[in-house]
């Protein structure tokens, strides 16, 4: 085999590949998922405020 046609047909490949991550990054089905994904950093602060303040509370 030539080595531009194998050359075209790993682009081809890897570009269906990126296509397809892409697919599946945006599918619907995965919005809940990285939604509240996204949630989680700011609902670890809320409960470390929730846990200074109550030991805060018991020092006094």
């Amino acid at each position: 085999m030539d080595s531009g046609l194998i050359g075209s047909a790993v682009t081809v490949i890897f570009f269906l590949l990126f296509v397809g991550i892409v697919w599946w990054a945006y599918h619907k089905d995965n919005r809940e998922k990285y939604e509240q994904a996204g949630r989680l950093p700011f609902e670890e602060d809320e409960a470390e405020r929730r846990t200074q303040a109550h030991s805060e509370e018991k020092a006094q």
